[in-house]
């Protein structure tokens, strides 16, 4: 069965009380972003969430090797793993929002893959070479707290395929389009025939951009700040963009100097006058229940095993209110689409 997953910012006084609500409304997984000058700490929120939920798996959504070395974000995972009695994923990838903040380039893809074999190593208790330092978390024993699965959220193709090699979890962000879908599986299939790793050894699913609404129109609309931030990861600075389809590439290539990373996944952001309705339409799922049951039963049905929501909201601030309107809006999927392509 697929999973089905949420994306809100982590925020003071209403993340718990939107997990329980994530978790009645039929998810199984609510991850949060970990970007610290856009919204709050994402691990004492998630514990605050473990509580108030039962069945609902917590992670991040992502975190990344810039702002958190392995140790501590290790450390941090599995302080949830024992408060949610083994519900913890940890999401990581390149780092975005929280590197470009405090003025630090994201990480590479060598820099990444070493955070996640060090993460996998702390929480199964074992040791980890810091050159030539013998370094151990002496307080994690994995025969009583599991250890952790490690989630990468990839774009391009190099991530991916480091991805399959070391991950427990992948994450695609390539939008919701079903050829980006396919490129990305293909691409993360290859790696595992050359490598001869097993695709039942690791869970494979998506970031997918999906605003369900009866009024097409306003679900567009909703979209679009969801579409311009998902487009800017196949954008960033130094990220490919040869194997990006002609319906992406030219407005990749625009966000690596466009982007209005001040006003990131912000209704506002001025790289949005590049965003229009039609790739919006192209590159997420937005529009009416059976608009998204049958777009989003596409992807599945290519061999996902797991998918989170990117949704929308109509609010800005305060930022409380903003991440419940999304929750509000997420009534739509959850009520009538999710329990048909379940």
């Amino acid at each position: 069965m697929t999973e089905f997953g949420m994306v809100f910012e982590p925020s003071p006084g209403y993340t718990a009380k939107l997990a329980r609500r994530v978790e009645d409304m039929g998810f199984n997984v609510l991850v949060t972003p970990d970007t610290q000058n856009l919204s709050s700490d994402p691990y004492g929120q998630l514990s605050l969430a473990a509580a108030a939920t039962s069945t609902l798996k917590l992670g991040t959504g992502v975190t990344n090797p810039v702002t958190r070395v392995a140790a501590v974000t290790a450390s941090a995972i599995a302080t949830l793993q024992a408060e949610s009695g083994g519900r913890a994923i940890c999401g990581i990838g390149r780092g975005d929002s929280a590197a470009a903040h405090i003025g630090r380039r994201q990480a590479n893809t060598k820099e990444l893959r070493e955070c996640i074999t060090a993460i996998q190593a702390y929480v199964r208790g074992e040791v980890v070479d810091l050159d030539g330092y013998p370094s151990r978390m002496r307080w994690i024993d994995p025969e009583v707290i599991p250890p952790v699965p490690v989630d990468v959220a990839c774009t391009g193709p190099k991530t991916i395929r480091m991805a399959a090699d070391v991950a427990d979890r992948v994450s695609f962000a390539v939008g919701s389009a079903a050829s980006q879908v396919k490129w990305a599986l293909d691409t993360l299939h290859a790696r595992l025939a050359e490598t001869g790793r097993r695709r039942d050894s690791i869970q494979v699913g998506a970031y997918i951009n999906l605003v369900c609404d009866p009024d097409e129109k306003r679900a567009l609309t909703l979209a679009r700040t969801i579409a311009g931030l998902v487009a800017h990861f196949a954008g960033m600075k130094h990220a490919p963009v040869d194997h990006l389809p002609p319906e992406l590439k030219p407005l990749a290539i625009k966000l690596k100097t466009e982007y209005d990373m001040q006003r990131h996944a912000q209704n506002q952001g001025s790289h949005l006058d590049l965003v229009d309705e039609e790739f919006v339409d192209w590159f997420t799922i937005a529009g009416p229940p059976g608009k998204c049951r049958e777009r989003l039963s596409a992807l599945i049905e290519l061999g996902l095993d797991h998918v989170y929501i990117l949704g929308g909201s109509d609010v800005d601030h305060p930022h409380g209110e903003r991440i419940t309107a999304s929750v509000n809006q997420a009534e739509h999927f959850a009520r009538d689409v999710m329990p048909y392509v379940k």
